[in-house]
């Protein structure tokens, strides 16, 4: 069984161009469900349903895992405590298919080493997930241009040598282009919360992602060729403006995930890195569960800067 080269549709309609078979244009689902395993490196069922085809029956995307686990691609670990829902994943076969396609050009396909470790890394996984579904479904309704692979988990980033941390590491990173009232492109760094941390370390990111803010490589090389290049900001290298700064939490009561947003606060007028990346970038929290119950374009953001007042995070 060749499932990655199968059309979806076997009809015996399709007819024969003049240069040969005819494939079609559009992706398959088994492509499709590869790639997005290689990029957020687990995913339950009932996820990859949604991002894959989420109008059509269940047993389309079941029929399409079976067949992608029966070519040895993809395998799965059952989560505790779910009835038998299945985490999924790429075997090191499927990685190594998926690690040259286009989408994922410049991103490294490491699939977890077996079922345990995949299992390992489900918490914090879904966490990421289920915001994102929250994004992705939001952006269906209001016709916005958002895809299952535009967020991104797991980017890193230099930081100036100037002790603690070389690097920052954000959760991920999220590509929305907003279609009404005006089309407008949006970046964010996103960062999810489990409540697994203290609240200072929490906050403390924001230091982090000040001094990326400010960070200009030291000149390296010839000059006129690397040095020139060097002496703009490091972000400047791959966004055109900063991306805003999205803390997502969850894993606590609603009064602990308050305290943290007001932790989030205070950092970003303390702290004196952070209160001038906040006079020049949007930083804003919202609960995982607010995301999912009202869509995250409704007012359920707090900003970390100014006034409190809940707003939509496009607004921040």
């Amino acid at each position: 069984m060749n499932t990655l080269t199968n059309s979806t549709d076997t009809s015996a309609g399709s007819k024969s161009s003049g240069t040969g078979s005819q494939y079609e244009s559009e992706d398959t689902a088994a492509h499709r469900a590869m790639a997005l395993l290689a990029q957020h490196r687990v995913i339950t069922t009932p996820h990859l349903h949604r991002m894959l085809g989420p109008k059509k029956p269940r047993t389309w995307t079941s029929e399409t895992l079976s067949a992608l686990r029966s070519d040895k691609l993809i395998s799965y670990a059952v989560l505790a405590r779910t009835h038998g829902m299945r985490l999924w994943f790429l075997t090191p076969r499927g990685a190594q298919v998926a690690t040259l396609w286009p989408e994922l050009r410049g991103r490294s396909v490491v699939p977890p080493g077996n079922a345990t470790e995949a299992s390992l890394r489900a918490p914090h996984t879904m966490a990421g997930v289920r915001a994102h579904l929250a994004f992705l479904d939001d952006a269906r309704s209001r016709g916005d241009e958002y895809g299952a692979l535009d967020w991104v988990p797991e980017i890193a980033q230099r930081l100036p040598d100037t002790g603690g941390e070389d690097r920052l590491i954000a959760d991920a990173v999220m590509h929305y282009t907003a279609s009404s009232p005006r089309r407008l492109q949006f970046r964010a760094f996103v960062e999810i919360d489990r409540a697994t941390m203290s609240s200072e370390r929490l906050a403390s990111k924001l230091i982090s992602y000040a001094r990326f803010h400010d960070y200009t490589p030291q000149p390296v090389g010839r000059r006129g060729l690397v040095g020139d290049q060097a002496a703009m900001l490091a972000w400047q290298r791959f966004y055109p403006r900063f991306p805003r700064i999205l803390f997502i939490l969850t894993g606590g009561s609603a009064r602990t995930l308050q305290q943290r947003t007001e932790d989030l606060r205070a950092m970003a007028t303390e702290h004196p890195l952070v209160a001038t990346l906040a006079a020049k970038v949007p930083l804003g929290a919202a609960m995982l569960e607010d995301l999912e119950e009202h869509g995250p374009s409704a007012p359920v953001w707090t900003p970390l800067s100014g006034p409190a007042e809940r707003r939509s995070w496009m607004d921040l």
